[in-house]
C-alpha cells in the first residue's frame, strides 16, 4: 500500500498546476474509484478538514495517505507530495533564470493559466458531486457557489454558514 501511495502522490504532485485543488478530481478517482479505499463521504470529509485547517491546501494528500495507511501513509504521502515538485521547481528555476525570456517559454506560461483554471473548476465539480446527496445539499452548494462568484466574501465564512445551515436544517427536520 505504501508504494501505491508514493506512486499516486508523486504523479499527482507533479501535475498540480494551480495548487493542490487542481488535482482533487484525480485524487478522488484514484482513492475512491480505482483503489476503493474510501467512500465519497470519507473523501469529502478529508477535503473539508484540509480546507479548514490552517496551512497549505496540499494537506489533503497527506490526510489521504494517513487514512489509507496510518502514520506511515501520512509520511510517505507527504514526502511524495513535497519532494518531487520541489526538485522540479529548483531545476526549472535554474533553467528559467538562464532562458526565461524566450518566446517559447512565455507561450508555455500563458498556456498553463487556462489549464490551472480548468483543473480547479473540475475539482469543484467533483467535490460538489460527491457532497451533494439531496436537494438541501445541492441548494447549499449552488448558493455558496453563487456567493463566491458574485461577491468577494471569504470562503471560510461560506463554509461556516453552509455547515451551520446543514446542521440546523437536519436538527429541525431529521
Amino acid at each position: 500500500m505504501l508504494l501505491q501511495i508514493a506512486i499516486v502522490m508523486t504523479s499527482l504532485s507533479l501535475l498540480a498546476f494551480g495548487g493542490a485543488n487542481a488535482i482533487v478530481p484525480e485524487l478522488h478517482r484514484q482513492v475512491v474509484d480505482v483503489m476503493g479505499a474510501m467512500t465519497d463521504a470519507d473523501f469529502t470529509n478529508l477535503f473539508a478538514l484540509a480546507q479548514t485547517a490552517p496551512g497549505p491546501n496540499v494537506m489533503i494528500l497527506s490526510l489521504v495517505g494517513w487514512r489509507l495507511a496510518g502514520a506511515a501513509g501520512l509520511a510517505v504521502a507527504t514526502a511524495a507530495t513535497l519532494i518531487p515538485p520541489s526538485v522540479l521547481a529548483l531545476a526549472a528555476g535554474r533553467f528559467l533564470s538562464r532562458r526565461g525570456d524566450s518566446r517559447a517559454l512565455k507561450a508555455v506560461r500563458a498556456g498553463l493559466v487556462p489549464l490551472a483554471i480548468g483543473l480547479i473548476l473540475a475539482s469543484g465539480f467533483v467535490l460538489a458531486r460527491a457532497a451533494d446527496r439531496d436537494a438541501l445539499t445541492i441548494a447549499i452548494t449552488v448558493l455558496a457557489a453563487a456567493a463566491l462568484f458574485f461577491t468577494r466574501i471569504n470562503p471560510i465564512w461560506l463554509m461556516a454558514a453552509a455547515a451551520f445551515a446543514g446542521i440546523a436544517l437536519r436538527v429541525i427536520s431529521p
